[in-house]
């Protein structure tokens, strides 16, 4: 079996993060995305500036990426910079904020970008409360000047949280099966990339079928299930090193298992003699539970935040629903009464919601609901959508989606998608090749 690995994927780029400040902000500045579709808060977010204030490339692409993410989240609108009155030069400049209020601008993000050596550069910002006219907060960053990318991440981030209250998701990582070739013989790598689809690399090169990978919530490792020479495998992959470690052959498993919220544990689903049942298995002494002992097909289990209870979906009642038990396989309650089947639930990182997959009069859709099996809603639908992941920060789902075959029965695409937790701004995430089975990571460590 071959991984490769051009690059490292994974490496500690910040050598110095600096807080400037922390003030409080006015009320009318924080944006609120408990539910539905919020009204946009206008925001400036000017170029970050070179050297002595003039422009600056990677200054210009760091202010770009930011202006991405804020503004594909769907809580920002960003103002045109061609209707900047005077546009700021330094962040340590104290802005002329009568400049700024008469275009609406709530708040405003100054940066600049200096040369510490040929390979390092200083990253600075300040966000700025435009109607209190003082500065929230400001971050001065010293990294390889490879790393402006991340850098931009970690700003978003640090903008995002401040005025809206949640914590961001921009710096993290998606890893997801690419898929090419035709559908009776489908080549499928295991592949990774930024939230936003750049930085992509492959990790597999395509000679054994990859399935199903998911991250560990602690470090920068992944799970996958590999059919190598026709007989399922799990491995953990070390996304920091490049190395991976064959956890085991199980040859009644069709889906990875997931980490427990500690790493310490993984959970899964296993078949033996025409039934299915979920087991445990501690990653340090590879001891292996099983939780579930009926005639039935229990699979799919997700561990919730706190690790105190399992969700997964069986048709032990006569059709497909979930239920959520103790993590040591008791008290076993079912939670999904609505018309249909659903399956590949998982629990979203603050555990006040659990996505799904429905099916329904052939048809198949996302959704969430709370962990009593209360406040249904669907959020995405399609020939088939499937595999829902969650951002960190619980705000974002991602899944991928499947087009109906063409009229030859034989050609189809299959794309991930990302849509907010509210059921609004369905996205298509583009990817060099066809994709599915995505998995969000964990925001990256500094």
């Amino acid at each position: 079996m071959n991984i490769i690995l051009k690059l490292p994927v994974f490496k500690m780029i910040i050598l110095m993060i600096s807080l400037l400040s922390t003030q409080a902000f006015s009320e009318d500045l924080r944006i609120k995305i408990n539910s539905g579709q919020v009204e946009p808060l206008p925001i400036a977010i000017a170029n970050f500036t070179g050297e002595e204030g003039g422009s600056s490339k990677i200054g210009m692409q760091i202010s770009t990426v930011v202006s991405n993410n804020l503004v594909g989240s769907g809580q920002f609108k960003a103002i045109e910079s061609a209707a900047f009155i005077a546009p700021p030069t330094n962040p340590s400049v104290r802005p002329n904020f009568t400049d700024w209020t008469p275009l609406g601008i709530k708040a405003l993000i100054t940066g600049s970008v200096k040369n510490i050596n040929d390979q390092q550069i200083e990253v600075e910002f300040r966000l700025w409360d435009v109607i209190a006219e003082t500065d929230l907060i400001g971050l001065r960053l010293s990294v390889n000047s490879e790393a402006w990318r991340r850098v931009a991440h970690i700003i978003s981030d640090e903008i995002f949280e401040r005025l809206s209250g949640d914590s961001g998701y921009f710096d993290t990582r998606i890893v997801y099966v690419a898929e090419s070739g035709p559908q009776n013989n489908r080549i499928k790598r295991l592949a990774i990339m930024d939230q936003d689809g750049e930085n992509h690399q492959f990790l597999t090169d395509g000679s054994f079928l990859v399935l199903t990978p998911r991250f560990s919530p602690t470090s920068q490792e992944i799970t996958y299930l590999a059919y190598f020479k026709n007989e399922p495998r799990v491995y953990i992959f070390n996304l920091e090193t490049g190395q991976q470690e064959l956890l085991g052959s199980f040859p009644g498993m069709t889906f990875a298992p997931r980490f427990s919220p500690s790493g310490e544990k993984i959970v899964m689903s296993l078949a033996e003699k025409g039934v299915t049942d979920i087991y445990t298995m501690d990653l340090n002494n590879q001891e292996v539970k099983r939780l579930t002992n009926s005639p039935s097909i229990d699979t799919s289990p997700s561990f919730s935040p706190d690790g105190k209870k399992i969700i997964f979906n069986s048709d032990r009642g006569g059709t497909q629903q979930l239920y959520i038990m103790d993590s040591n396989g008791r008290n076993v309650k079912r939670i999904s009464f609505g018309k249909g089947r659903y399956a590949t639930p998982v629990w979203a990182p603050k555990g006040e919601l659990i996505a799904f997959t429905k099916i329904l009069k052939n048809k198949f859709y996302i959704g969430v609901m709370s962990p009593d099996g209360s406040g249904e809603r669907l959020l995405a639908q399609g020939y088939l959508v499937e595999g829902p992941t969650w951002a960190p920060n619980g705000r974002v789902l991602m899944y991928f989606k499947q087009e109906a075959p063409i009229d030859d029965g034989k050609s189809t695409t299959v794309n991930l998608f990302k849509i907010d937790v509210t059921g609004f701004r369905e996205t298509r995430i583009v990817t060099p090749s066809d994709g599915s089975d995505p998995a969000w990571s964990p925001l990256l460590p500094n």
